[in-house]
């Protein structure tokens, strides 16, 4: 056992270098994906068919294709096919990340958008809002009540996805344990005892983050938000897996 905590302190200081990029990955990844996310789900509901046909298309493809292929190819294939190669590998797996889940939070996005009733809508057209105030004061803040669970369970999928950034050399948390491993087995599993902690403290503190987003925007339409419920898992009470 002494042996073990021993190895612990020595591999701790090379994983929290790689955690580091976790995060940078896990955020910016996240703020990538939100930001299409509501791009093409506001999109997928445009009068026009060509934005609407556009759309799909788009986000069928990403969630059709492998996270892990659209990794190398934005990493291997794209320099050779547009002679553009982005500065750090790390940028790659951001925008991989960002598409990836984007499109499967655009699905969110729209869903949520058709839980609105549709008395809702013909309220704010009958009120003479324009299209911003009627998004950003009417139906924005109810659809978003019901999207944060789900978008809550797609970060938890994306902290776990960014692991697969190893796999073209990205030295993230999954990286440095490997190194660890491949330098002395005998750290091997203080290494990975390591990095299975923090990955679930990450995947904690997110889960926490989020239950407390989804009582903020609850509270503001007057729904109130069971205590015990801000304990579970991000879309514990829809069904979803964590």
């Amino acid at each position: 056992m002494a042996d073990f905590f021993e190895t612990f302190a020595d591999a701790l200081p090379q994983l929290l270098s790689g955690i580091k990029i976790t995060l940078i990955l896990t955020v910016s990844g996240a703020v990538l994906a939100l930001a299409l996310s509501f791009a093409f789900g506001f999109a997928s509901r445009s009068r026009s068919m060509f934005v609407r046909g556009s759309s799909r298309v788009v986000v069928e493809f990403f969630r059709g294709t492998s996270l892990v292929v659209q990794l190398f190819w934005f990493v291997y294939a794209m320099p050779v096919i547009t002679g553009f190669q982005l500065d750090d590998p790390v940028y790659a797996g951001i925008i991989a990340l960002g598409l990836n889940y984007g499109a499967y939070g655009s699905e969110v996005v729209r869903g949520g958008l058709n839980a609105v009733p549709q008395a809702q809508w013909e309220a704010t057209i009958a009120l003479n809002m324009k299209p911003l105030q009627r998004l950003r004061l009417v139906i924005v803040p109810q659809a978003m009540a019901e999207m944060i669970p789900p978008f809550g369970n797609l970060l938890i999928q994306l902290l776990k996805a960014s692991s697969l950034v190893v796999l073209v050399g990205i030295a993230d948390l999954s990286f440095e344990a490997e190194k660890i491993r491949l330098n002395n087995a005998t750290e091997a599993t203080a290494a990975f005892s390591i990095s299975l902690v923090l990955y679930f403290v990450l995947a904690w503190l997110l889960n926490t983050g989020m239950r407390a987003w989804e009582g903020h925007a609850k509270a503001k339409l007057g729904r109130r938000v069971p205590r015990k419920r801000l304990l579970q898992p991000v879309g514990a009470d829809e069904g979803g897996v964590a």
